[in-house]
């Protein structure tokens, strides 16, 4: 009983300490004097009309909570995307019992190529295919699923975008 109660004291006293510990970075991981990015509008390559409006917007929302680096205008940034959304695509996951050929269930994936560059010099510092994707049951009309699953799916390829840029050094 003494060692149970040993164990939970120090389960207690330890607990605050690691959580604080979740996420945290010792500086940051990115080359010597990049500390801001320009973003300028995607460019939607997959022949899905405005795509590269919710994607844009999604990745400076996540790049401004992410904090490593600041929003800024092309001729003061430190740094620029050059992002090129190659493949949107829907992939059926589960289809009805009753009815074979209906899917109940789909996968929306996007793809697209991040060059990421240093303002000054043009230098590319790093290119990735990155892949943002979200899954869905369609209600009614496939297309308005579809419209409300893009969200989703654009936020997550915007969450892989700031993971790949500033976690890749």
């Amino acid at each position: 009983m003494k060692r149970r109660r040993q164990v939970m004291v120090l389960l207690v006293t330890l607990i605050p300490f690691l959580g604080g510990c979740l996420g945290y970075r010792l500086g940051t991981t990115l080359p010597p004097g990049i500390r801001s990015i320009y973003i300028p509008t995607f460019v939607n390559r997959t022949g899905e009309p405005g795509l590269e409006n919710a994607t844009t917007q999604a990745a400076i929302r996540e790049f401004q909570q992410d904090g490593t680096l600041r929003i800024a205008s092309e001729e003061s940034a430190d740094a620029y995307l050059d992002v090129q959304l190659q493949v949107f695509r829907l992939e059926a996951l589960a289809y009805d019992a009753d009815y074979g050929r209906t899917a109940e269930e789909y996968r929306l994936v996007i793809i697209a190529q991040v060059d990421f560059y240093r303002s000054e010099s043009g230098e590319r510092l790093s290119r990735q295919l990155v892949r943002g994707e979200t899954t869905f049951e369609p209600v009614g009309d496939l297309s308005l699923s579809k419209l409300d699953a893009l969200p989703d799916a654009a936020e997550d390829l915007a969450h892989e975008i700031v993971k790949t840029v500033v976690e890749y050094w």
